[in-house]
């Protein structure tokens, strides 16, 4: 078990990871720019008022971080509320543009995971999946040891390669986290009728904002939504068994990036479909980069 955990590893899968999050984030930011104050503001114009959903997530938890903290410490020094969230929306921002380079990687990746958690818990009732994973990922990458070879810290500072051991052990976890995350998904899907009998498929293509495809197109594939459905579950549920095995891996990673591809342009939800291939990639992709000496998983 501990051969298995810390037998050491490239950091090419950390590279993957800090590339691909960096890239999320300046692609959240520039999709959110347009409703940002709307998002957090306490205006009449706002969608959903702060208080309320940060109210809503305090109670779980008052150590929540969340954007009102911002605001407080932005008004104490004289700060209005739009300067505020202008500058959070910079600075998350920012440290996406660092990670996508890989400067100032250990603090870009702290910055970004706590306003980026801040931003989602208190915009919980407009949240959804893809904000959740860009949480988990960037929680991971804050945690792992930071910079890879490839960032510009690496290259300037000159600094030495970061434990094999401590790369694997990191990796070792986002791959059992995933593991977790698909089987436990996959099995949810196969206990309802809906992907039995293809009307998940079809609800989730028709409802609105998602129906990007025309109604008259999905009604002549009708017939495939029953085999499409059955086949996601058992990707999904099968995802622990054979993502591990070198013969089966690169079949999984391919059918599980493809369908987050088809949910990405059939529906519309680009930036879910971006972040659930960079985690594959980076948990289970390695072997599709150029390795450098060391031992590869």
């Amino acid at each position: 078990m501990n051969e298995w955990f810390f037998g050491g590893t490239t950091d090419n899968w950390l590279a993957a990871l800090r590339i691909g999050l960096g890239l999320q984030l300046v692609l959240y930011c520039i999709v959110s720019r347009a409703d940002w104050r709307q998002m957090f503001a306490l205006q009449p114009g706002s969608f959903v008022t702060r208080d309320l959903t940060e109210a809503l997530v305090t109670l779980g938890s008052t150590l929540v971080p969340r954007v009102s903290w911002f605001i407080s410490a932005g008004e104490f020094i004289g700060l209005s509320e739009a300067t505020v969230l202008s500058v959070v929306w910079s600075v998350l921002l920012a440290a996406g543009l660092c990670l996508v380079a890989g400067i100032f990687c250990r603090s870009a990746a702290i910055a970004a995971w706590f306003l980026h958690l801040s931003a989602i818990k208190s915009s919980a009732l407009l949240s959804y999946g893809v904000d959740n994973f860009t949480s988990i990922g960037l929680f991971y990458l804050m945690l792992s040891p930071l910079p890879d070879h490839l960032a510009l810290d690496s290259r300037w500072r000159k600094w030495p390669p970061k434990s094999s051991q401590l790369q694997s052990f990191w990796q070792r976890v986002l791959q059992l986290h995933l593991c977790v995350i698909y089987f436990f998904s996959g099995l949810t899907k196969l206990l309802g009728s809906g992907w039995w009998n293809g009307e998940s498929l079809w609800r989730a293509l028709t409802r609105p904002p998602f129906d990007m495809v025309p109604s008259e197109v999905l009604i002549h594939g009708k017939y495939l939504f029953i085999p499409l459905g059955l086949g996601i579950c058992l990707l999904e549920t099968s995802y622990p068994i054979f993502i591990w095995p070198r013969r089966t891996r690169l079949i999984w990673l391919v059918g599980i990036i493809t369908m987050h591809g088809a949910i990405a342009v059939l529906m519309g939800l680009y930036l879910f479909g971006l972040i659930m291939a960079v985690l594959n990639i980076a948990a289970f992709g390695t072997h599709l980069f150029r390795r450098r000496a060391g031992k590869a998983i």
